[in-house]
């Protein structure tokens, strides 16, 4: 009976050890077609709010990589996508909207869906407010997150590029382990 237990344990810790292998290499794939403005509309994923109104740094990062893009090209309209959790004091989408406003980026070009609780939600709700026929969409997020945002939104029937966000290291171990549960979730669920 011993025996048996320790192949049971074995083959867990074998199975455990594929699993996290193999989960990391599709986070590194994630970051992959990179966007090069091809796309007329970007999607900036939410992240926390701090309860004093400020962005949570994996926000900030998000926010500065998608001025960097939207300054690079200037026909592509942005929409700034998260809802309002118990703790944050505004929506994270309404947050986003003024940080790009606030570094020059015109009103015009920016949208905002503030209803979202999840990634699923942040893609579906966003794309309400596409174009009709439009389907060409870039996701800007951190780059842990850009496997299973490209995947739900292969659900909802969009093509996609990306712009990578780098994560806080102060975080980053703890993001990207989350997000590997995460990830497995959502292909064994579907979002």
């Amino acid at each position: 009976m011993r025996k048996g237990m320790l192949g049971v344990a074995g083959a867990i810790l074998i199975g455990g050890i594929t699993l996290y292998l193999w989960s990391g290499t599709l986070l590194e794939r994630g970051m992959q077609p990179q966007a090069d403005g091809t796309n007329a509309y970007a999607i900036v994923l939410g992240a926390k709010v701090n309860e004093n109104g400020e962005p949570s740094l994996s926000l900030q990062y998000r926010l500065e990589t998608a001025v960097a893009y939207l300054e690079q090209y200037p026909h592509v309209k942005v929409i700034v996508s998260g809802g309002q959790g118990k703790e944050e004091p505004v929506s994270e989408a309404e947050l986003m909207q003024t940080y790009l406003l606030e570094a020059g980026i015109a009103a015009d070009r920016v949208l905002q869906e503030n209803a979202s609780t999840s990634t699923f939600e942040n893609l579906s709700f966003s794309k309400k407010l596409l174009p009709e026929g439009e389907t060409g969409v870039t996701i800007i997020s951190s780059d842990f997150h850009l496997t299973r945002a490209q995947y739900l939104a292969g659900k909802l029937d969009l093509e996609v590029d990306v712009v990578s966000a780098r994560t806080p290291k102060s975080v980053e171990e703890k993001l990207r382990l989350r997000e590997r549960a995460a990830l497995l979730k959502t292909y064994v669920v579907g979002y």
